[in-house]
């Protein structure tokens, strides 16, 4: 934003007879006006009013001609270039600064991080206040395998949480008012974000294989990132495909992901999940799950809640499906809870990016 600056005012006032530059302001300043577009006899005029301190390198012109530079402004350059020819060349550029990466944790650091994100997820469903919330399914699919997306429709439910157990209850599609049970919708639907899949990962049962991953932002949280893997004979993830609207199979897969742990917290933020060892008969040929939680306020009290699931799905013709599933408007549960039922607008993407 500032080289544009410099190079606006250049043109809208007049010149003084002679301009003191460094080599670098003046790079910075025929870069802008090249990319500006600004005419070639304007900018050689104002640059054989310009005096350098420091000795211009023939070579830094090829390379702004390779950029665009005009011809008068290139032979303005070079006369420039032989005038500073006796002068000292310009000090090199500043090295960029080198941030040194954040040390792993130890190995007493991660059991000890480990062991709270297992008692969080294995008391996760219990702590949980009975609740309401709208849940939005943006359904689309890509015959290309290219994941050039093509929307199909938009889902809205009446999703509830009390005693523990999830209740789904179809309100709008497109926008339209329906009576379908959340089984009957067709097409690739996902249910049990709220814990199911969070328990079986630190279940001690499924004996999960943990590792160190790496460091990362969430929301601007530093988190802890854990690469784990359940294997098939241990998991209990299901995975249906409907063949026709009265035939489906299901098979139960192996998978592989990341955990993410809130450093100050210690509790899951996002899991990944990608399903391995699918049978070469089974239609399905790739699943991956993104579940993504967030700190929400129910009545006086923040919980980690659910905000965003993305499922994506390859079936054996390259045949592409994605479902994105946010959960908005929490209330706490009660006879007279009343959600206003219209579809949000999509979170946006800041919100749900990992950061450096």
């Amino acid at each position: 934003m500032a080289i544009r600056v410099i190079a606006l005012i250049a043109f809208s006032l007049a010149a003084p007879a002679q301009m003191n530059m460094s080599v670098e302001q003046l790079v910075a300043f025929v870069r802008s006006s090249i990319q500006l577009k600004h005419p070639d006899k304007q900018v050689a005029e104002y640059v054989k009013k310009i005096r350098l301190s420091n000795r211009l390198d023939a070579r830094m012109i090829e390379e702004l001609q390779g950029q665009g530079l005009g011809p008068k402004t290139t032979q303005a350059l070079h006369d420039l270039s032989e005038a500073t020819a006796k002068l000292p060349a310009p000090p090199p550029p500043a090295p960029k600064p080198v941030v040194a990466p954040i040390p792993p944790p130890s190995p007493e650091e991660r059991k000890r991080v480990l062991a709270a994100a297992t008692d969080h997820a294995l008391n996760y469903l219990k702590r949980l206040p009975d609740f309401i919330c709208t849940q939005v399914t943006r359904r689309s699919v890509d015959p290309t395998g290219r994941e050039s997306w093509i929307p199909q429709d938009v889902i809205l439910e009446r999703l509830s949480y009390f005693e523990q157990r999830e209740d789904y209850k179809v309100v709008l599609v497109n926008n339209h008012p329906v009576d379908i049970p959340h089984e009957k919708l067709g097409g690739a639907t996902s249910s049990g974000e709220f814990g199911s899949i969070l328990k079986e990962i630190f279940d001690p049962k499924t004996q999960t294989e943990f590792d160190w991953a790496r460091w990362a932002t969430l929301r601007g949280r530093r988190t802890y990132v854990f690469s784990y893997r359940v294997p098939q004979a241990r998991s209990t993830y299901r995975i249906t495909a409907s063949n026709s609207p009265t035939s489906s199979e299901s098979v139960i897969p192996g998978y592989r992901g990341l955990v993410y742990v809130d450093k100050e917290s210690l509790k899951v933020m996002q899991i990944t999940l990608e399903a391995e060892d699918l049978p070469p008969a089974f239609t399905v040929r790739q699943v991956n799950l993104t579940l993504v939680y967030d700190y929400t306020r129910i009545g006086d009290t923040d919980y980690v809640l659910p905000l965003k699931a993305e499922l994506r799905s390859r079936d054996d013709r390259r045949f592409l499906i994605k479902n994105d599933v946010e959960f908005r408007m929490y209330r706490k549960f009660g006879t007279d809870t009343t959600i206003k039922f219209d579809t949000p607008d999509p979170l946006p993407e800041e919100k749900l990016k990992e950061q450096p």
